[in-house]
This record gives C-alpha cells, sequence and structure tokens, in this order.
C-alpha cells in the first residue's frame, strides 16, 4: 500500500471532519479559560484530535457490518476492504496511546480522564443505543458536550463553574437537532441497514414541529452563552445577529413551507457551532 493511500485511509478511519471540530471545541474551552493559545493549547488540540480519532476509528469497527449495507457508507475503509480489521485495531491503538500520551504529559489525569469519558460516552453509550431506538442522540449528545470540559480542566478550571456548563450545554443541546437531522436526510438508508429511524416513529408533520422546537432550544442556549459567558460587545453582537438571522430563516423554512429541507438548516446549525467556538475563543484572548 503505497503512503499516500496509507495516510487517506487513516484520516478516514479517524473521520477527520468531525475530529477536527471536536479539538477545536477542547481549544475552544482551554483558550475561555487560560486566555491564551500558546504551544500548549496547540498540544492539547493534537492530543484531543487524535483521541477523537481512535473514537471514530472504533466506530468503524463497531460498525463495518452496517456500513455494509448502506450506500452513503459502503466505501468506508473497513466495508471496502481497503484495510483489514487488525490493521485498524492497530491504527485505533496508534491514535488512543498517542492522543492520551499527550494529555497526560502536557496537561493533568483529570484531562485524561475527560476525553475517555468523551470516548465511553460515543462507543459504548451511543453506537449501541442507536441500533435500539432513534432517541439515542438524546444521551449520546453528551460526546458533544464534553470536549470545552477537557479544554477547560486542562487550563485548570473547574468542571462545575457556571461559565463551562452553559457552554456545555449549548453544545449538549445543539448536537440532538444535528442528529436528527441527519437521521431525516439519511432515513431510508437507516432503514436499509435495520436501524430505527424517526420516520417509523412519527409523520413528517410531527418531524417538523419536533425539529424546529431543536432548533429553537439550541438558540436560546445559544443567548444563554452570549449574555452570561460573553462579555466583549462586538462579539455578543456578532453571535446575536447570527442568531436571529438563524431563526428568522428557519422560522420562514419551518412555518410557511409545505416541504421541509432539512439540509439548509443542518448547515446553518453547523456553521453557528463552528462560529460559537471562534467566538469563545476570541472571548478567552480579548478579556486577558
Amino acid at each position: 500500500m503505497k503512503l499516500k493511500e496509507a495516510f487517506r485511509i487513516a484520516l478516514e478511519l479517524g473521520k477527520i471532519r468531525i475530529s477536527l471540530p471536536v479539538a477545536l471545541s477542547a481549544m475552544a474551552g482551554y483558550v475561555l479559560m487560560h486566555g491564551t493559545i500558546g504551544m500548549s493549547g496547540w498540544m492539547l488540540g493534537l492530543g484531543v484530535l487524535l483521541v477523537s480519532c481512535a473514537s471514530s476509528a472504533i466506530n468503524h469497527i463497531q460498525e463495518r457490518d452496517i456500513d455494509r449495507l448502506m450506500p452513503r457508507t459502503m466505501n468506508r475503509p473497513l466495508p471496502s476492504g481497503r484495510i483489514s480489521v487488525q490493521n485498524a485495531v492497530y491504527l485505533t491503538a496508534l491514535f488512543l496511546i498517542a492522543g492520551s500520551a499527550i494529555l497526560w504529559f502536557f496537561f493533568s489525569p483529570l484531562t485524561v480522564l475527560v476525553s475517555w469519558v468523551t470516548l465511553i460516552s460515543y462507543n459504548l453509550i451511543y453506537t449501541p443505543l442507536k441500533k435500539v431506538t432513534a432517541f439515542a442522540v438524546v444521551p449520546g449528545s453528551l460526546t458533544g458536550a464534553l470536549p470545552p470540559f477537557i479544554g477547560w480542566v486542562a487550563a485548570g478550571g473547574a468542571l462545575m463553574d457556571t461559565s463551562i456548563l452553559l457552554v456545555g450545554l449549548f453544545f449538549f443541546i445543539g448536537q440532538i437537532p444535528h442528529f436528527w437531522l441527519l437521521l431525516l436526510m439519511f432515513g431510508e438508508q437507516y432503514s436499509l441497514a435495520g436501524l430505527p429511524t424517526l420516520n417509523k416513529i412519527f409523520t413528517p408533520v410531527q418531524i417538523k414541529r419536533i425539529s424546529f422546537v431543536w432548533i429553537l432550544t439550541t438558540l436560546a442556549s445559544a443567548l444563554l452563552v452570549t449574555g452570561f459567558v460573553l462579555t466583549n460587545t462586538i462579539l455578543m453582537f456578532i453571535i446575536l445577529a447570527y442568531i436571529f438571522f438563524l431563526m428568522f430563516s428557519l422560522v420562514f423554512r419551518f412555518l410557511l413551507q409545505t416541504e421541509f429541507h432539512p439540509l439548509p438548516a443542518f448547515y446553518r446549525l453547523n456553521i453557528l457551532y463552528l462560529l460559537m467556538m471562534f467566538i469563545l475563543m476570541a472571548e478567552g484572548l480579548i478579556s486577558v
């Protein structure tokens, strides 16, 4: 196997497009608490990125048989045969050991512990539960809420501090419509794999209403972060402007259109998550 192909497989197995935002949200928690990025902030990002890649690789191994049944996932490294299960396990171990070592030696055992709890919530709670219920996304959303805590404790912050609890609440609530919108977009493929979907429980109108409520709840949690965590007027204005733009555009799409298209809402929510990460880092840097 050529080195370039092996590197591509490693990135796919580590779900780099998901792992990078996870690392970024951890860095947001770190900068918000520490006030600087520095070399230690980048090392935190690297450590969290590698642990997240390990979690994603474990997920690939766990779901390789299901992935073979869905057009969206059948070309992933394991179902397509581009890597063996044994080699995937070796790569997963490398990701986990390297990431954990960075977090242990540069930060603290508590930092490693929170990163492992994040991994456990994804691989041992959400992944098995989604074979049982379409509502697995609710406990599984803990996976999205914990990365900012990793950065916060790495910078010496307390787990029960109000600021990080509000940030964690935003990312927790925001994961629920994120996952549900994915299920709405790929519900038929999930059915092919025998996974429970919302379409079998609710009518399209009910799904539309529930998704709308969850998105509004996400925006409300973003307003809490804006009001109680952010202190810089410019940063508050930027995030408030986007929240209200998102609110009015979603009200139009959900209430005035008869057909529900989840993709625009999915993209706009993702922009909100990324914007919030950068705003939190900017807040930490400015408030020093």
